[in-house]
């Protein structure tokens, strides 16, 4: 839809310059090379969201052609080159997106989660917080979230339980954040909220191979062995040769 919808855009803005009496270039005027920009962005997403990222970078290369500071186009860039697994040029067009635009709350979330993903965690957080920062972003429960679990990764327990606990206030209804949670209440032993949280990522997401030893381990420590069955079999069937199988093998014994 996103793509049909850009094409659709770039298609209508040069007819529009050619019924005019084939004088008038769209491209001429500041408003029109802005919309032709936009169309760009568009449809470079639209071909980044069916993972075509090759042909994604054309369209987003005339849109930076047409001005080399749009954010947008750095920015969606940057998603590219990340899917591409070319994180020098991903953090590259990161960057430029941000000098671009450097109070841009989407940007820095989707940077941050960028951050995450190489494992630099510590500055990964930093750029959480200035998007939480923005307190009417739509999305701000996901930004929680991310700090969540990024603290995590730091190791830093309680502070990842007070993000998770305002990303659900926020959007009761994210599984990632239930399932962080009821792993955190079972750390600490608080066996019952535990498998509350559980229970509501269940109603939400399919289970993995975590959440399925997770499961395991609740039910068990909950003395409700048939459950504490009935997950490890799923385990085994769904996902025999993970380390979340080896690790339940070993809790057996």
């Amino acid at each position: 839809m996103a793509l049909r919808t850009a094409l659709s855009a770039l298609t209508l803005m040069l007819l529009a310059g050619c019924v005019s009496g084939g004088a008038s270039d769209p491209l001429a005027s500041r408003q029109g090379r802005e919309e032709a920009g936009r169309a760009y962005v568009q449809l470079g997403l639209g071909y980044l969201q069916q993972g075509l990222t090759g042909q994604a970078k054309a369209p987003l290369t005339r849109a930076l052609a047409l001005d080399s500071r749009d954010a947008d186009a750095h920015a969606a860039l940057a998603l590219v080159f990340q899917a591409e697994d070319e994180p020098q040029l991903a953090q590259q067009h990161f960057e430029k997106a941000l000098a671009a635009r450097p109070g841009d709350t989407r940007i820095r979330n989707n940077f941050g989660s960028f951050l995450y993903a190489q494992g630099r965690f510590a500055d990964a957080q930093a750029m959480f917080r200035l998007a939480a920062a923005d307190t009417l972003y739509p999305e701000r429960s996901r930004v929680y979230e991310n700090l969540g679990l990024t603290a995590r990764k730091l190791g830093q327990g309680e502070q990842a339980r007070q993000y998770l606990q305002k990303a659900l206030r926020q959007n009761p209804r994210q599984p990632k954040a239930l399932l962080e949670m009821a792993e955190l209440s079972y750390e600490n032993r608080h066996y019952v909220p535990a498998r509350e949280y559980y229970d509501r990522f269940s109603q939400l997401s399919d289970h993995d191979a975590r959440s399925l030893l997770l499961g395991t381990r609740l039910a068990s420590a909950l003395d409700d062995q048939g459950t504490a069955a009935r997950m490890g079999q799923q385990l085994q069937r769904l996902y025999p040769g993970t380390p979340e199988y080896q690790q339940y093998l070993s809790e057996q014994r």
